[in-house]
């Protein structure tokens, strides 16, 4: 990927309002991410985890679904949600609009503003770049 080395691809034509995949991997408690991603920082293990809400996190670095290699984008062509399937919450990725085969999959992380020592640069390329992700 020209955004961040790894990225995800589309392999066929995906229609807008689809659904591109589910962000799935370890269900933990908010608490330990803080941990966890200092854990796998000292072992050079790059770590991927989205928020569920304020309780839950899905750990995708060690036993994730593809979704995890999804860059951000300040013009993303996919979004995220929240869904509730038989009792369990779950992070489901859709298409914004209608994506191309062979077209890198991205949305925007929506990452908490931060002060500027902690901002985190933005490498989407997108014409409306907010040149950070936080």
């Amino acid at each position: 990927s020209a955004i961040h080395g790894r990225g995800l691809f589309c392999k066929r034509n995906i229609d807008a309002g689809e659904m591109v995949i589910e962000y799935s991997g370890i269900v933990v408690r908010s608490v330990l991410t803080d941990k966890r991603e200092k854990y796998y920082d000292s072992k050079g293990i790059g770590c991927y985890m989205f928020r569920i809400d304020d309780a839950e996190v899905v750990d995708a670095t060690m036993h994730g679904s593809a979704a995890r290699f999804i860059n951000h984008s300040c013009e993303p062509n996919c979004y995220s949600r929240v869904i509730h399937v038989e009792g369990h919450k779950r992070i489901v990725i859709f298409a914004l609009r209608r994506i191309l085969r062979g077209e890198e999959l991205t949305y925007d992380y929506k990452f908490p503003i931060e002060e500027p020592a902690a901002k985190l640069p933005c490498n989407c390329g997108a014409k409306r770049c907010r040149r950070f992700l936080n």
